[in-house]
């Protein structure tokens, strides 16, 4: 009988480091799509407050932390990930189990912006495209959603079966970054 192994969508191919920037995937843990039912928005923010510790993301916005964390995702939709969303929340809100279903991988350091200015039309000056702040958009020809979580660092999530062009696409912006200097 073959014995079958679970592997992360990059497994073995990340983290990697070019230049002042390192890919590297993330251990999400859980990730929940939350999707609340009319009229409960007020009383679904405050037992994922009690409950989580954070509040339900406003349109473009992130709450909690590294550990655990909301994400908008779309219109009266976002994401819970790090942690599992206790069953009291269903009586506000769809919840869908999505924990096999994404790629999560953080992009860091110096020159992160550049490379994503090169795969995404997103304006990610940190000026403009603050901690906290997250948006669905195209990266390349892939949909994703792309978090900053610090000063540097990037959080974007595509869906599994892209890994692969993900990592072919970050690379490739990620050497024209490095080659600048």
């Amino acid at each position: 009988m073959v014995d079958l192994i679970a592997k992360t969508p990059m497994n073995g191919f990340v983290p990697l480091k070019l230049g002042n920037v390192t890919l590297s995937e993330m251990a999400a843990g859980p990730i929940t799509s939350i999707s609340p039912f009319n009229d409960t928005g007020k009383d679904l923010s405050a037992a994922l407050k009690a409950a989580h510790g954070m509040a339900v993301p406003a349109a473009n916005r992130s709450t909690g932390k590294a550990s655990a964390r909301a994400i908008w995702f779309g219109r009266e939709q976002f994401i819970l990930m790090g942690c599992e969303a206790v069953q009291g929340l269903a009586n506000y809100a769809a919840l869908t189990d999505q924990s096999d279903g994404w790629t999560i991988v953080e992009l860091k350091g110096a020159g992160a912006a550049d490379v994503l200015a090169r795969v995404t039309p997103l304006d990610l000056r940190s000026h403009v495209f603050k901690k906290g702040h997250t948006a669905r958009s195209d990266l390349m020809h892939m949909a994703s959603s792309i978090t900053r979580t610090g000063d540097n660092t990037f959080l974007i999530t595509v869906f599994r079966s892209m890994a692969g062009t993900l990592l072919h696409d970050l690379q490739r912006a990620m050497e024209g970054v490095a080659s600048r200097g």
